[in-house]
This record gives C-alpha cells, sequence and structure tokens, in this order.
C-alpha cells in the first residue's frame, strides 16, 4: 500500500472521533509500527498530506510535531521529516540488580530522564500494601520516561517510604546512586515481568502505537535487613528490550 493510499481519510477519520491532529497522529504512528513508513524515510511535504487527508496545514504541522516531541519522527531544518531510526535491542540479565543508569552506561550509551511527576504523595493501595505504609503515611514517588541515547526506552514508577527517601527533588540521574549516598541501596529484589498491550498516553510517551506489544515489570526491592525499600512498576518498550535469564539443570 502506497503512503497516499494508507492516509486516505475514509479509512481511518472519524468526525466524533477525537481532535482531528490527534487521529492524524495515530494514524501516521500506525504506519511505522507496521511497517509502512520504515525508519529513516521521509514523511510526504506537510502540504501533499494536508491534500491527501483533506485536513488543514495547520492541523497536520500539529500532529507532526507532536510527533517529533515523543521521538516517532525527527526534523531537519530544510530537508523536511523523517521517520526515527528504532532503538537497537538492549539485553538485560535478571541476575543483577542494577539501575537503568548503570545498564546504559556499561553499554556505552548516554541515560537520559524526562520527568513525568516527583514528589510526596499519598499512598496508592498498592504502595500501602508493598511499602508496608498506612494511609495516613506519605510516600515518595518519581515517575520518569527513561531514554538511551535519545530514544524513549521505558517508563519508570518508583514509589519509596519518606524516610528512605525524603525529599524526591534529589534524585538527579541515578535513583540508586542517591539511595546509595544515603545508605539505602537495595542489595536484592523480587521481580515480575508481564506482557501487554500500551494503553495509549504510554504509548506516545515510547513513540510507539497504542496497543503495541510492552512488558511491564513490578519490582520490589529490599535493603540488607529484610527492609522494603522500593516498589517499581516500570513499562518498557517490547521492541527494544530483552530479559535473558541463565538456568542450570537442577540437581536435586
Amino acid at each position: 500500500m502506497s503512503v497516499a493510499a494508507f492516509l486516505k481519510p475514509e479509512d481511518w477519520f472519524r468526525p466524533d472521533g477525537g481532535p482531528r491532529y490527534v487521529q492524524l497522529r495515530q494514524r501516521l504512528s500506525e504506519g511505522v509500527s507496521t511497517g509502512l513508513l520504515l525508519p529513516g524515510n521521509p514523511l510526504p511535504p506537510e502540504r501533499e498530506i494536508a491534500a491527501i487527508t483533506d485536513l488543514s496545514r495547520v492541523t497536520v504541522r500539529k500532529a507532526i510535531q507532536s510527533l517529533a516531541e515523543a521521538g516517532v519522527i525527527v526534523q531537519k531544518q530544510g530537508s523536511g521529516s523523517f521517520i526515527a531510526s528504532k532503538p537497537e535491542q538492549i539485553e538485560q540479565k535478571l541476575s543483577r540488580l542494577t539501575s537503568f543508569s548503570e545498564d546504559m552506561a556499561r553499554r556505552g550509551k548516554v541515560s537520559t530522564s524526562r520527568w513525568l511527576e516527583r514528589g510526596l504523595f499519598m499512598p496508592s493501595p498498592d504502595e500501602m500494601t508493598s511499602l508496608g505504609l498506612t494511609s495516613e503515611e506519605q510516600v515518595a514517588r518519581i515517575t520518569r520516561l527513561r531514554l538511551a541515547d535519545g530514544e524513549p526506552i521505558a517508563i519508570e514508577r518508583a514509589s519509596l517510604p519518606t524516610d528512605i527517601l525524603p525529599n524526591p527533588l534529589v534524585v538527579d540521574t541515578s535513583l540508586y546512586e542517591t539511595l546509595e549516598r544515603d545508605g539505602h541501596r537495595p542489595v536484592r529484589a523480587l521481580q515480575k515481568i508481564s506482557a501487554i498491550n500500551l494503553a495509549e498516553r504510554d504509548a506516545h510517551l515510547l513513540a510507539i502505537s497504542p496497543r503495541d506489544a510492552g512488558l511491564r515489570i513490578e519490582r520490589t526491592s529490599y535493603l540488607s535487613s529484610g527492609r522494603v525499600a522500593e516498589f517499581t512498576q516500570s513499562t518498557y518498550r517490547g521492541d527494544a528490550y530483552n530479559f535473558i535469564a541463565e538456568l542450570r539443570l537442577s540437581r536435586e
């Protein structure tokens, strides 16, 4: 199918389907995830997309800008817009308790974060259960979009007791570096990994299409004393991360 045929509005646009630029953004994202719009290839010019879709150039520009902010599209001055390259798949061993920043540094990648939420909050039921908090206590919560060499990889939502992390604003790049400095770095953890289809908001942050495959990881980390120090819920791109576990034959 040609790009022009794919963008014909009768196949995807609905008058009651929400903002026009959002519907166009979702259609372009679908073209990327299905392989019709390949990494490195240029998008048609804005005026051409406007003519194909019967949308205004303002609407088309807003959709493209939204995709550029999410990392799906790269805009080059004087050259137009191009489909961003897919991130190199990252392999992570499950036998080590490390931070995202440490993982990326070992691979020679530059890790960065975009803060989505950071502060002290009333705990959710999951946080109360996992961290042993009461409904009257507060929880330190930090939520970040994690990127490797500028590519969005994961959304990380970490929750900690306030005596372990009294001020979430002191976390700069690595949470574990901050905890280690204060003598609270976890020494072991339990993880649960589940396959999911990404919700629209998370898919947009991770620069892929809604309902694309992802990984949901819940991690409960412990101090050497056995106390729970951290409860983290992370969402990873399914096309960017592989988790590896080494298995040995049991002699029992």
